[in-house]
């Protein structure tokens, strides 16, 4: 089956696109980025993107305010990036942007995102606090699809950190950020492989099922 073509969309300073690229290019990942884009021109993922030699695109959000359906507006654009280029799984990388509908419905099914929690546990902004503020005993990832819900799609692979006493913010990322490097690699390698089958809220790893290339 050919290697999956990755649409990666990034924020910031794209750690978890490194982990992609790494797993790419020791050959534990049957894909290869298309494209990256960016809504921040500043963003150190694009940086990291161009040192591989793959593709990057910044699209300003300012360029698409003064619409009525600037959100959408904007969506439509990456749309058209992602197919311009071929793109059959989108990756949200610390993507700081809500996802609309116009993404969504187009990639169904084959967009993911990694959440720094347990989901169901604390979705949203600032995961981590959360966990700290509820004195949670343990915390971690969660690889899942993207659905319009935030945070609330169907669960593809996660890992658990547990939340030491003397925990910081910055202590707890640094430890749930080792595991995101590892199974987002892994969930798209499921992927890859053909082994997701989305059934209600569950995520199914399963022997083989048609992925269409």
């Amino acid at each position: 089956m050919a290697p999956v073509a990755l649409g990666v969309l990034v924020s910031g300073r794209g750690s978890n696109l490194q982990s992609i690229i790494d797993a790419i290019e020791s050959d534990r990942l049957d894909a290869h980025i298309a494209v990256v884009v960016s809504n921040k021109r500043d963003a150190f993922g694009l940086d990291r993107a161009r040192s591989h030699g793959i593709k990057t695109v910044f699209l300003d959000p300012k360029s698409y305010k003064e619409q009525s359906n600037s959100r959408e507006a904007y969506d439509r654009a990456v749309l058209d990036v992602l197919q311009v280029h071929g793109v059959e799984l989108v990756i949200l990388a610390g993507y700081m942007k809500i996802v609309t509908s116009v993404l969504i419905d187009a990639y169904e099914g084959r967009t993911m995102n990694i959440h720094p929690s347990l989901l169901p546990s604390f979705p949203g902004l600032a995961a981590q606090r959360q966990a700290l503020d509820w004195g949670a005993k343990v915390s971690g990832c969660t690889v899942h699809f993207v659905t319009e819900g935030v945070d609330e799609g169907p669960i593809i692979l996660q890992a658990s950190v547990p939340i030491l006493e003397d925990d910081t913010v910055e202590t707890l990322s640094v430890r749930i950020l080792e595991h995101e490097h590892r199974i987002y690699p892994e969930a798209i390698q499921l992927y890859a492989e053909g082994r997701l089958a989305i059934d209600g809220r569950r995520t199914r790893i399963v022997e083989s099922v048609k992925r269409e290339v």
